[in-house]
């Protein structure tokens, strides 16, 4: 059983997605930020400039680890040598949240670097479930699983997404990031209500929201098709259906994420401000 020092407490209210181009201004007017997320695969080297300004940052911000690569719903082993670099990490940086993605990105000895879903079944549970634990067991921290963002169902699923969260929680101890814009790009693409999902969702086992831009398309029947791209900025749609996720389940520390076509620091400081601004009014 994890301690009460290695679980998520992060503050709750808003963080941005680190960029290292935007360092010093973070420094000189970090605005509406309150703590700052990375990616863990960006930083498993060994020493360097964007270790030194991470470790400056950390003195001031309360820092949340993010891992892509673990494809912790892949049907191999956890790469062990990822872990370790993981778990080094984590020890030095002490990070107030580590979170993973329920996706598999491996096949065999290779790495495809994507995101990529999984079908909703009991083997999938119970692998997920020993891969989490594992993780858990080696990093010696509370870990985070994100809900993905999807563009196809599988025929095999036998369970619903929220179902299949709660129990790898209950089963392995893990909290869930709650990522809102994945929400709205998932049922916009099966065609479902993405406020009666956050209706369902387990709000007291969500340890962290994500918020980001997603893309446009057509499917090819003409029908819209959303791609969670994290290039853009939060959509309308996405801020509302975030009021309404902090409505049901509270405050809790909400990351803006943005990945590709970084913008100025003004704009992601904007973002953050919008979030502060929506908390604002719920805790009012």
């Amino acid at each position: 059983m994890l301690d009460a020092s290695h679980r998520s407490h992060l503050p709750a209210r808003p963080g941005i997605g680190y960029k290292p181009q935007h360092f010093s201004e973070i420094l000189s007017d970090a605005g509406a930020v309150r703590w700052l997320e990375v990616h863990a695969e960006n930083y498993m080297g060994d020493g360097g400039r964007p270790l030194a300004q991470l470790r400056h940052l950390a003195e001031r911000f309360p820092m949340s680890v993010h891992g892509v690569g673990l494809s912790i719903g892949g049907e191999g082993r956890i790469d062990r040598d990822h872990l370790a670099r993981l778990k080094h990490l984590c020890g030095w940086l002490e990070p107030a949240s580590f979170s993973e993605h329920l996706a598999w990105s491996t096949h065999d000895m290779d790495f495809l670097n994507d995101l990529l879903p999984l079908p909703y079944t009991e083997e999938t549970l119970a692998r997920v479930a020993s891969h989490i634990d594992e993780v858990q067991d080696v990093v010696g921290r509370q870990m985070l699983l994100e809900n993905p963002s999807v563009y196809v169902s599988f025929t095999e699923t036998n369970m619903g997404e929220i179902e299949f969260l709660t129990e790898v929680a209950r089963r392995t101890g893990c909290s869930l990031l709650l990522d809102v814009n994945n929400v709205h790009v998932s049922c916009t693409n099966r065609k479902t209500d993405a406020y009666d999902y956050i209706a369902r969702f387990p709000h007291d086992l969500v340890g962290e929201i994500h918020l980001g831009g997603h893309d446009e398309d057509q499917d090819e029947s003409g029908a819209p098709l959303l791609i969670d791209s994290h290039g853009r900025e939060v959509v309308d749609p996405v801020w509302q259906l975030y009021a309404e996720t902090i409505r049901t389940g509270g405050p809790k520390p909400t990351l803006i994420e943005w990945d590709n076509d970084v913008p100025d620091w003004p704009v992601l400081a904007e973002e953050a401000a919008r979030a502060e601004a929506i908390l604002d009014r719920v805790l009012a």
